[in-house]
């Protein structure tokens, strides 16, 4: 039996000439029980369907209707959980859950009243901290009062609009769980907004993608049985299957490749390059550990004494190699990244590029941050020359415009290099980071969760350009990330880091796949799923905070080589 029913609704906004139709020609049925995943790209339309669920949002045309009945406004049989916690600061978490219930129950006793939240509060988790107000929780213990404030309101139907996008991927991890739990305790029908594939396959019953044009695309049904463990998982055929099917939908219809150019790269010299008088100046510069972290610490004092955050972190990176950097949230990764910047003091220990001594920031380092930190007013074409005009003081105007030119158009902004910055996406102004960095042709390119503030599905296109570009300059690479599929696409090897403080390397992984790389193409790889078991491995050896024993060595490859060295 369906208990939520879209039937040929469309909804668009504005009028005339600035009339934008978000979803066309929907037909939908909920059935009671079922757990429903929305999945697709930002700007699909996902949030405006999940409104109109919600009774937030009137249908422009057709009818959206609940247990048979239109949908004409918000009602408690429908509660909704948003990726924003909108909870009273100055409430406690039972009293942020007591005031849902006293608006639905307001006649209900006040001692049934208190042991329901108590139930519901003991449901997520939370009844350590049910006296703590939000400002003393933790962004994933904020959204759990949100879960419980929802399910205190009993609703026959959960909507939940993208309510972990903003958590850390452990605590994203656990939460989900946490929600197909409650699910299957109380039978309740839910429908869930997401963009990550993962997320919808653990949880589904049904993923219905929304195309760009804003329609729904057929759904994909999954027959995996319950309960669905995640390193489990990984040697299930069917989540593979079904995985790769997913993802190639999405990017068929929602990545067009916007990297091909017919612009040539000029032969200019940047300023910390070596002179171009010098004949050998590239074969004369080093290729075994051209960056050499040696015996790296990094302490910092408090009141309580000196506190460790990294400790004998030890590496060799080859020249051209690309490295992943990967750990739980507090690990030391973005404290090891921003040491080989030169953006932050080593306290023991030392950092060699190309044979010296890393002191200080330098434009041969660039570095892309989750922000690009863009100036507003300028454009893209703007943004990306203040470094270039540096950094190639002896290449005509022409010719740094070309430097421009050819990295905006790579990274597919070839129509917006004229474009202000304060008029971008987030996706865009990150195109223009990783643009900037590489026109500063650096030695050594370092990113720290580059795309990790973008939805996922932009985060596939981002990468898929980063590594065009970084195809085309074989630049070394170290790039800080806490998503495995991340790790592995990009990297030569990955390289694991144990907890904090005193976190150091815990484990490298070699992935010997081909280059160029594709995510559909290492989907159907053989070896790709036992890569991802390494690294899955060894975050949940680490996920309670044990502390194995570290790697004692972390060579880089050529081996050989480097001993004979």
């Amino acid at each position: 039996m369906s208990i939520l029913k879209f039937d040929n609704v469309t909804k668009s906004f504005g009028n005339g000439t600035h009339k934008t139709e978000v979803l066309k020609g929907i037909d939908l049925e909920v059935e009671e029980g079922e757990f429903l995943v929305l999945l697709g790209f930002s700007g699909t339309g996902k949030t405006t369907l999940i409104n109109l669920m919600a009774g937030l949002d009137s249908p422009t045309t057709g009818k959206v209707t609940f247990k048979d009945k239109p949908i004409t406004g918000p009602g408690p049989e429908r509660g909704v959980i948003f990726q924003n916690y909108s909870l009273m600061p100055w409430l406690t978490v039972a009293g942020n859950v007591r005031l849902a219930m006293d608006s639905v129950f307001p006649k209900m006793p006040k001692a049934e009243k208190a042991e329901r939240v108590a139930h519901y509060v003991k449901m997520v988790g939370l009844s350590h901290a049910a006296s703590r107000r939000p400002a003393e929780l933790s962004g994933g213990m904020r959204q759990r009062v949100n879960v419980a404030r929802a399910l205190a309101m009993n609703p026959e139907v959960l909507l939940l609009d993208e309510p972990l996008s903003a958590l850390d991927a452990l605590t994203r991890a656990n939460l989900a769980d946490e929600i197909e739990g409650i699910w299957e305790h109380d039978k309740k029908t839910c429908v869930l907004i997401t963009n990550d594939v993962d997320e919808a396959i653990i949880l589904a019953d049904r993923i219905i993608p929304l195309n760009p044009d804003g329609t729904l695309a057929e759904p994909f049904k999954v027959n995996i049985p319950r309960p669905r463990d995640r390193m489990a998982m990984n040697h299930d055929e069917e989540f593979k299957r079904l995985r790769a099917e997913v993802t190639k939908y999405l990017m068929d219809v929602g990545i067009e490749a916007k990297t091909e150019g017919s612009r040539a790269l000029p032969d200019v010299t940047p300023i910390h390059g070596v002179p171009a008088a010098v004949a050998k100046a590239q074969e004369g510069m080093i290729e075994e550990r051209f960056l050499d972290f040696s015996q790296l610490h990094k302490i910092y004092p408090t009141p309580k004494g000196p506190l460790t955050v990294v400790e004998d972190f030890n590496l060799k990176v080859n020249r051209g190699e690309f490295i992943s950097l990967i750990g739980h949230s507090g690990c030391g990764k973005s404290t090891v990244l921003t040491m080989a910047a030169g953006l932050n003091d080593i306290s023991k220990g030392a950092i060699k590029l190309d044979g010296r001594h890393v002191e200080g920031a330098d434009p041969e380092r660039a570095v892309v941050f989750q922000s690009p930190n863009l100036f507003p007013w300028l454009s893209a074409r703007e943004n990306v020359a203040i470094g270039v005009d540096k950094v190639y003081p002896r290449a005509s105007t022409a010719e740094r415009q070309d430097v421009v030119d050819y990295y905006l158009e790579r990274v597919g902004l070839g129509d917006s290099m004229d474009k202000s910055a304060s008029d971008m996406s987030n996706g865009m102004k990150q195109r223009v980071g990783i643009a900037r960095a590489f026109a500063l042709s650096p030695k050594l390119l370092l990113l720290d969760e580059p795309f990790g503030m973008l939805d996922s599905l932009t985060r596939w296109e981002l990468q898929e350009v980063l590594m065009e570009v970084w195809s085309r300059t074989k630049v070394t690479a170290i790039c800080v990330t806490h998503d495995v599929d991340e790790a592995i696409l990009l990297a030569d090897r990955v390289v694991m880091m144990t907890n904090g403080p005193q976190a150091t390397i815990g484990k490298i992984t070699d992935v010997k796949l081909p280059r160029p790389r594709t995510r559909k193409a290492l989907l159907e790889h053989p070896d790709y799923y036992l890569y991802r078991e390494q690294v899955l491995s060894f975050l949940e050896e680490y996920e309670h905070g044990a502390k194995p024993t570290p790697a004692k060595t972390a060579p880089a490859k050529d081996t050989k080589q480097q001993e004979a060295a």
